[in-house]
């Protein structure tokens, strides 16, 4: 993932924050992303912080296999370590949009895109002087917010 994937229109006001080789799946970004693209910051950063504190689900849509039902969203998952991850590069783009001089009444997620990163590879000691590969995945995550336009 070089440089962002959604380039802006010319004119229009947008805060980006990216988050690079985040130590998170990438499956669950995936899902997390889902749920809050396309809403409000207030509600998305409200939703991702319910997930921190296991008071909120997140509906899995697509990696769901063997995945308890929860009432009201059907398949759905507490991705902590995910929400946590996402929830700091929501903050920055919020950061960089107040920098930038947006209304922060008015911005919503407009995009949110994730893609693997780099496997950071490394070994567990075995028996009998062997060791097996330990692999752990890492995410890119980038995040997007635009103002709303006033409802003529």
């Amino acid at each position: 993932m070089r440089g962002y994937t959604y380039t802006a229109e010319p004119g229009t006001n947008v805060a980006r924050a990216r988050g690079l080789e985040l130590p998170i799946s990438p499956k669950k970004t995936y899902e997390v992303l889902n749920a809050i693209r396309g809403l409000p910051v207030e509600r998305a950063r409200t939703l991702l912080e319910d997930v921190v504190a296991l008071k909120r689900a997140v509906p899995f849509r697509r990696y769901n296999q063997e995945t308890a039902h929860r009432r009201g969203i059907g398949p759905g998952r507490f991705p902590k370590k995910v929400a946590k991850g996402v929830l700091a590069v929501l903050r920055n783009a919020e950061q960089n949009a107040e920098y930038d001089g947006l209304d922060a009444e008015r911005l919503y997620v407009r995009v949110a895109a994730s893609g693997r990163g780099r496997i950071r590879t490394a070994s567990m000691p075995r028996a009998h002087g062997h060791a097996d590969p330990w692999n752990e995945q890492t995410t890119n995550v980038e995040i997007v917010l635009a103002e709303r336009k006033e409802a003529p």
